[in-house]
């Protein structure tokens, strides 16, 4: 296969979003959490700018429908909450990134933080890229929630947040 650039350091942006997916369908596979169970999102969760769903803070939310919302429209929020879950805190959920990058092979790629908003020294490579995305595949429910066009998320005090996806092909 024909490759140019494809070490070519550039921004990191969405990229976090596939490691946190990875990270987070592992935790699921490891038995530290399931789809079922709920996560209390935490004051730093609900406050994060971007793309969102708008997490009320010291609710909780079912894993499934965080994972999803962020397979579907990128929620910053609910990749938070999804860290947080997994690791506690920032630097050791983007420390757990570097090294599930480095497991697989992402020698060109650098995690700074755990929504790809811009951080220096933050990049990733085509290559790296494509590598992360094999991985991710591996995780079947990628697949199911990867299908929805147009969803509704709810919220636990009854009011819901509309999601589109950010991948437009999917609606056809």
């Amino acid at each position: 296969m024909y490759a140019y650039d494809e070490k070519k350091h550039l921004p990191i942006a969405s990229m976090c979003k596939i490691m946190t997916l990875i990270l987070s369908f592992e935790a699921v596979d490891e038995g530290k959490f399931s789809y079922e169970d709920t996560i209390c999102v935490s004051e730093n969760a609900s406050s994060m700018g971007g793309s969102q769903v708008f997490l009320e803070a010291n609710a909780k939310y079912p894993v499934k429908e965080l994972i999803k919302s962020i397979i579907v429209c990128s929620a910053h929020d609910s990749c938070v909450a999804m860290a947080e879950a997994i690791c506690g805190n920032e630097p050791l959920f983007v420390e757990k990134m570097n090294e599930k990058a480095k497991e697989i092979g992402a020698y060109d790629t650098l995690f700074a933080n755990w929504t790809g908003l811009p951080r220096d020294p933050q990049y990733s490579c085509a290559k790296d890229v494509a590598l992360m995305l094999k991985e991710l595949l591996k995780h079947e429910k990628y697949f199911e929630f990867g299908k929805v066009w147009m969803d509704k998320f709810s919220h636990p005090e009854g009011r819901y947040t509309e999601i589109t996806n950010t991948n437009k092909l999917v609606r056809f």
